[in-house]
């Protein structure tokens, strides 16, 4: 009669602008209730093996709590006839009430929690067995024990059908995140969410959040899971939850650890002698003749080779050895009931391993303040008590402050300067001072001399440079129950962002085309703010039978607004300087903004902005917890689109079925504990492109020259009067009012399963996911004159791929625990359609270069094949001798005229009998891996804890090559992969003969492509809580620990990394899908740290 009573006044109390409860709403925060006695209890806390240790005991409804020991026993003082709440991870909550007894024995129930716990779903939280998408959740306990700066790293070894690569090594930098494949081949990382508001996507958007402020992390996989997100979803979405306070005693958590780090591997370069012996090869192939050393190397320098010396390691001379790494996190948790808090600072430091003292470093301070408070609390007019009126907020400031080293192309990156030095020149002088050109390239040839030090300790390779930057966020929010399990909620967000980055270059004198007597001076600047208001009204219909259903409507405003508000350059020379600089280069300000002095300038505002209206709806039913459905729908609007396309609409329907639960399974219930199976259908939409591409949007003047302003010669280097800033305008691209949503379309099928009581989990997904109506740019008309090609829907790309998770976690005795995580994804990645620049993507001149200097496209996206191949000639072996080439010219196969042995055999691949570069290339490899792998293993014993980590990847290939000038200079440096090369017959089939200039050196083909298979030991920890020898201890927690931290890589690849997203240097949003790209990365380290985890 109650349920039909609450559902009767429904109508009539949403109609309602006021609140209505009974006189004796408050009564249980009346502040005049008679102080009573307490009552001393006394208990142990046990399960099926034995004392559970750390169970939180509560005396309900007030902030009197304690924990159990390593026996399991607790004392607490309780008023008579209260009521104690027991919880532990992984157990079934226990009530209490206390009766006469003073001592008790609670033994606590496996209830499978992995089932009833609750995972987070867009705008709620869902019981984890009644899901029916493809979802994964990481603990932020398990995030927090691996000590890594980015949550992301330490999610690689756990999220299955998330494919997460590091972009960079270099401390603070970001990751490239596909889920399930990449289907665009714009901004293809997932959408993420951070306390239910957008953080912008998952490559960058949790550099600033510390680890130990995460509570978990939920990826939602599947359309139907990501629909209630529509905009932005179509690459799936990564929720973020942070710590938020809990009723009960007040608890202080410390994380702290410091640590060192060094190059895991780097690349064996040549000796001097090595060196010299390549060169003479090289040149007696190329040029027939030997070297004259005698001409291109000072006597002194051959001498000194002639005695032993093994010459320079350019790698070694720029290592900055055990490179410090410290974090700092506290925790202040607790409340009661009615008000809860979670506060936290953190800081973190990590330096770089390359650069020496002028190494790359990252250091972030954060702060957040997570609190919420119940203001009315009481009965309402159907006589029920809960919570009617809640507020809360989550506020965070993050400020980080970084400085990073150019690397990722072959022209300006600080590893390939150093892979291609000669090691016969000298770094520094005998007094220690840096080597240069000018005072010590006498007798040198100016192909040998280059001292990359120079010029990297005046500035080269971004060496000098701050990067500076603040976010600042804050989220309020407003929970309004007037009925039971009827909810409005209200949400208002904003936040500030703003960074800087200066750079500086000093004189310097590296070799003959390497040199500057100037000062010189870059600026940048930037900033953003965001705002958004979320309201949502959920209700949970009174049971109708054994019929669950609930409901959920909402409405949601974004807007992002973001400048660029300064860019500048200045260049001085030495009797100018002080015009450039206040107080030395720590306070690099301009005195003032003459125009001789500027060589760049971009100094406007260029304010941009936009905006998503959002409404949506979901609807989820479940018979008796065996049967259950779930309904989306989402109507986004964007203003990136015309009137008449702004609006995209994106449903989704899931379906699940508890098969455990039916009678005729009743007979398995002795090993099987739980079997559900599901399955999904739904669209996702992404708008992701530039502003008002459905009009011809006004491109100004380039900003790249020294006379800025509007360029009318053939040249680009004169204005209507140089020296002057002349600003102009233009038409940059052809309007289409026609573009519109790019769709994601998913279909999954999966299941869900325990066994064994509990202790084997597993879970699989099929699933085939179609990107439609691909945003991309048409085929450029050049007689148009347009700088930029029109904005259409000209593709679609097809996902497909399955993933397995399997768990197993057990006890041996009562002391022993241990458990193991292993989880393998795959995906086949194919272009279905595309309508852009003649069924290709990747062939215009902006993609070239990418490999060496002067070398033709690698990577490209093309109808029928994976997005961003590698496109390339490829061979079957070595010409080994005379009589191999002419035999095969006798039998009519295609050889090229100029054949020799120790030449590749290139493959005639269009068949017509001749070998052309244009027409014989085609895809030889992928960058994309064909499966991932993630592995957890762990253990406990008395107090010890142990664990280990690991994630790989296989099937895809790495395009590398670290000689820039691979087809002019004979003398840069090899590595000792060359010793690998032809030589003579028989000497090798797979890397052809040394030359400078030949075709080999100029076609881009498979003698730059490895296999970039791996697994790497991500992580290896041991603990121990000196609590369990320390009886007395003040501490619940104290637990030390050592770990080591990218142990080992199983790999064939003998670059740095075979964990390689780098593109090359092209770090353009349209060459996203350009990845795999080797030409200097920054090493990863390996670091061994030291730590302390500590609550009191």
């Amino acid at each position: 009669m109650k349920q039909v009573r609450k559902t009767a006044i429904l109508v009539g109390v949403l109609a309602l602008s006021g609140l209505f409860y009974s006189p004796n709403a408050n009564a249980s925060t009346s502040t005049t209730e008679v102080q009573q006695a307490t009552k001393k209890i006394t208990g142990t806390v046990v399960d099926a093996m034995g004392p559970v240790i750390g169970a939180s005991v509560v005396e309900k409804g007030t902030t009197n709590a304690t924990v159990t020991d390593f026996d399991g026993n607790f004392t607490l003082n309780v008023k008579p006839g209260a009521t104690i709440v027991v919880s532990f991870i992984g157990f079934e909550t226990q009530e209490i009430r206390v009766g006469d007894q003073n001592n008790y024995k609670i033994t606590m129930k496996d209830d499978n929690a992995v089932l009833e716990e609750v995972v987070v779903v867009g705008y709620g939280v869902q019981k984890k067995k009644l899901v029916t998408g493809a979802t994964v959740q990481v603990k932020g306990e398990d995030i927090a024990k691996l000590n890594t700066t980015n949550a992301l790293t330490a999610m690689q070894s756990s999220t299955p059908g998330v494919q997460i690569t590091q972009s960079s090594s270099q401390p603070g930098k970001g990751f490239k995140v596909n889920i399930r494949g990449v289907g665009t081949i714009g901004t293809s990382s997932p959408l993420l969410i951070i306390d239910g508001i957008n953080a912008g996507t998952a490559d960058d958007g949790l550099n600033g959040l510390n680890p130990n402020d995460i509570e978990s992390i939920d990826v939602l996989k599947d359309a139907a899971s990501a629909a209630i997100y529509g905009a932005r979803a179509a690459n799936g979405v990564i929720l973020v939850t942070t710590k938020q306070g809990k009723a009960g005693k007040i608890q202080l958590q410390y994380d702290g650890y410091a640590g060192w780090s060094n190059p895991y591997k780097v690349p064996d370069l040549l000796n001097a002698q090595q060196y010299m012996q390549i060169i003479d090869e090289t040149n007696m192939n190329t040029f027939g003749e030997a070297t004259n050393w005698s001409n291109l190397v000072p006597a002194n320098i051959l001498s000194k080779i002639n005695n032993g010396w093994t010459g320079t390691n350019w790698v070694k001379e720029y290592e900055n050895k055990n490179a410090l790494q410290f974090s700092n996190a506290v925790t202040l948790t607790g409340g009661s009931e009615n008000s809860k808090f979670s506060i936290s600072l953190n800081y973190s430091s990590n330096e770089g391993i390359m650069g020496g003292d002028n190494a790359s470093n990252y250091k972030r301070y954060g702060g957040r303040i997570n609190s919420e408070h119940v203001l009315l609390k009481g009965k309402d007019l159907i006589g029920e008590s809960h919570d009617i009126i809640t507020i809360g907020e989550n506020v965070s400031y993050t400020y980080q402050r970084s400085h990073d080293l150019a690397e990722g192309s072959g022209y300006w990156n600080i590893m390939q300067a150093a892979y291609v030095a000669s090691p016969l020149v000298e770094p520094y002088n005998a007094d220690g001072t840096i080597a240069s050109y000018d005072k010590n390239g006498a007798g040198y040839s100016t192909d040998i001399y280059n001292n990359p030090l120079n010029h990297f300790l005046a500035g080269g390779y971004s060496s000098i440079n701050k990067n500076r930057s603040f976010n600042v966020n804050a989220t309020f929010y407003w929970i309004v129950e007037p009925v039971k399990d009827l909810k409005y909620r209200g949400q208002f967000h904003t936040g500030y962002n703003a960074n800087n980055h200066r750079d500086i270059s000093l004189p310097y004198n590296s070799n003959p085309t390497s040199a500057s007597a100037n000062y010189s001076l870059n600026m940048r600047e930037a900033q953003s703010s965001s705002l958004s208001v979320e309201n949502t009204l959920a209700y949970i219909l009174p049971k109708m039978g054994k019929n669950t259903i609930d409901v959920l409507a909402g409405q949601s405003l974004e807007r992002t607004q973001w400048s660029n508000s300064m860019n500048m350059s200045f260049t001085v020379g030495e009797d100018n300087l002080n015009s450039l600089v206040h107080n030395g280069w720590d306070f690099n300000i301009p005195n003032n903004y003459e125009t001789q002095y500027m060589t760049g300038h971009g100094g406007y505002d260029n304010p941009l902005q936009t905006n998503i209206v959002s409404f949506f709806g979901r609807a989820n039913w479940n018979y008796d917890e065996k049967y259950m459905a779930t309904a989306i729908i989402r109507a986004d609007g964007s203003n990136n689109f015309a009137r008449g396309k702004r609006w995209g609409y994106f449903p989704s329907f899931s379906a699940g079925w508890v098969v455990s639960n039916e009678k005729f399974m009743e007979r398995a219930a002795s090993w099987l504990d739980f079997l559900k199976i599901r399955a999904s259908w739904g669209q996702n939409g992404n708008c992701q492109i530039g502003n008002f591409y459905y009009l011809s949007n006004i491109g100004f003047s380039p900003t790249g020259y020294p006379d800025y302003g509007y360029k009318f010669s053939n040249d680009d280097m004169y204005t209507i009067s140089q020296g002057s800033y002349t600003t102009g305008a233009y038409a940059k691209n052809p309007p289409n009012e026609d573009v519109t949503w790019e769709t994601s379309e998913q279909t999954n099928i999966g299941l869900d399963a325990r066994f064994l009581d509990g202790r084997l989990g597993l879970s699989f997904d099929w699933y085939v996911k179609m990107t439609k109506d691909w945003l991309v740019q048409a085929p450029m008309n050049v007689v148009l004159g347009y700088e930029e090609p029109a904005m259409i829907n000209g593709g679609d790309i097809k996902n497909t791929g399955f993933e397995l998770a399997l768990s197993w976690r057990d006890k041996i005795g009562s002391d022993f625990n241990y458990h193991a995580n292993v989880n393998v994804a795959t995906n086949k990645n194919k272009v279905t359609r595309l309508a852009a620049n003649g069924g290709k993507i990747g062939i215009d001149k902006e993609f070239l270069n990418t490999l060496f200097q002067g070398s033709s496209y690698v990577s490209l996206v093309e109808e029928g094949h994976p997005v961003g191949y590698f496109y390339a000639m490829s061979y079957d072996g070595i010409w080994q001798n005379q009589a191999q080439i002419d035999a095969a010219r006798a039998a009519g196969k295609a050889v090229l005229d100029s054949a020799v042995p120790g030449d590749p055999i290139w493959t005639d691949y269009d068949g017509d009998g001749e070998i052309n570069y244009d027409l014989d290339r085609h895809e030889v490899g992928n960058p994309n891996p064909d499966v991932t792998l993630g592995v957890s293993l762990g253990c406990e014993y008395k107090g010890f804890d142990f664990g280990i980590t690991g994630a790989g990847a296989f099937g895809q290939q790495i395009m590398q090559c670290y000689r820039t000038a691979q087809r002019t200079n004979q003398y840069d440096e090899y590595t000792t992969d060359v010793f690998n090369r032809w030589h003579g017959e028989g000497t090798s089939n797979t890397q052809p003969r040394l030359t400078v200039g030949q075709i080999a050196d100029q076609w881009v083909s498979t003698r730059f492509m490895q296999n970039g298979d791996y697994f790497k030991i991500q992580n290896v920890t041991l603990g121990y809580d000196f609590n369990k020898i320390w009886k007395g201890s003040p501490f619940s927690q104290l637990r030390l620990y050592v770990q080591a931290q990218n142990l080992y890589t199983f790999t064939g690849y003998t670059g740095v990394d075979p964990e390689c997203s780098a593109d090359g240097g092209k770090n353009a949003d349209n060459t996203n899908f350009i990845r795999g790209i080797d030409v200097g990365l920054y090493p990863s380290a390996r670091t061994f740290i030291v730590g302390a985890s500590i609550k009191f």
